[in-house]
């Protein structure tokens, strides 16, 4: 399969709906190929539920989505067991037996809630009623979150935070893509959007990523990078070992899907924000938040 003109596909599909964001659509999309799971946070009203809805059409996978309220419980997502009529246990599968689940305004659920969702992004599984059950492939689950300090959202905790490839910032549009979006919503061509690639497809480009080469140099400038967090003045806590297999994993599917053989430091540079930010703790006197932390990493490590 020839992954950039399959990748082209997609993003000439979505662009029917989403005025600009390119760079937030090929970060949803090297997620989906990474085989991981994102977090988009942004004000509501950014199109970040449909920017997630409108990729699950295009490669005609089947889609979830659960409203993060205070009294979700893990049952309305995992599913619950109950007695039939005949007296059997049976489970009522809930709504991440899917490929594309969104979590919308996950921050706004309970901490419990919020823990319940550990086995199924790490092990892709679920148990219950003493059997473990595996969710369909592929599965990747997009989670979004309102900017904290808005009423009624809690802070991911770290355990869970982590088990996420990235994280992304959407940001308010410009006047010329909110122009844009006006025209989009206006036209007959904003509710079409054409299936270019099936789950299959999703699933041997996840494949072919995987064996992507990674340099020598370019896995021993990731290691740095990350070594770096654990050390800048301004970080209280610094990044996991997850850090790494995710700069991995993103930058072999970016690599990929720009029609590439092999990672580049590049890569790596153009993914540190959202592979980073949601992964390390700046102290809040140092004034210069995660993303000025992280921009000076890039800049001084060699």
């Amino acid at each position: 399969m020839d992954a950039n003109a399959a990748y082209s596909g997609v993003m000439r599909e979505l662009r029917k709906r989403i005025a600009g964001k390119a760079e937030t659509l090929e970060l949803l999309f090297i997620g989906l190929i990474a085989d991981g799971h994102v977090l988009l946070e942004g004000a509501p009203g950014l199109a970040k539920t449909t920017m997630t809805k409108s990729l699950a059409e295009a490669i005609n996978a089947d889609f979830k989505r659960i409203q993060g309220t205070p009294d979700l419980e893990p049952k309305d997502i995992l599913g619950y067991t109950y007695i039939d009529e005949s007296k059997e246990v049976k489970f009522s599968k809930g709504p991440v037996f899917t490929n594309i689940l969104l979590i919308d305004e996950l921050n706004r659920t309970q901490p419990k809630t919020m823990s319940a969702l550990l086995e199924s992004l790490e092990e892709r599984q679920v148990t219950a009623g003493g059997e473990t059950m595996a969710l369909p492939r592929p599965f990747t689950a997009f989670a979004t979150q309102n900017p904290l300090k808005i009423e009624g959202t809690e802070p991911l905790p770290k355990v869970l935070a982590d088990r996420f490839l990235m994280k992304i910032d959407v940001d308010y549009p410009s006047p010329e893509e909110e122009q844009q979006m006006l025209r989009l919503k206006e036209s007959n061509t904003y509710s079409g959007i054409n299936r270019v690639l099936s789950t299959d497809d999703i699933l041997a480009m996840q494949r072919e990523a995987a064996g992507v080469s990674l340099p020598d140099d370019v896995a021993a400038y990731i290691t740095r990078v990350v070594a770096a967090t654990r050390t800048e003045m301004h970080v209280v806590m610094g990044a996991s070992p997850r850090a790494d297999i995710a700069f991995m994993q993103c930058a072999k599917a970016k690599a990929l899907i720009e029609g590439r053989k092999e990672v580049s430091r590049e890569d790596i540079k153009f993914l540190a924000r959202p592979v980073l930010s949601h992964r390390i703790t700046v102290r809040s006197t140092g004034g210069i938040g995660v993303k000025g932390v992280i921009d000076g990493i890039i800049a001084s490590v060699k």
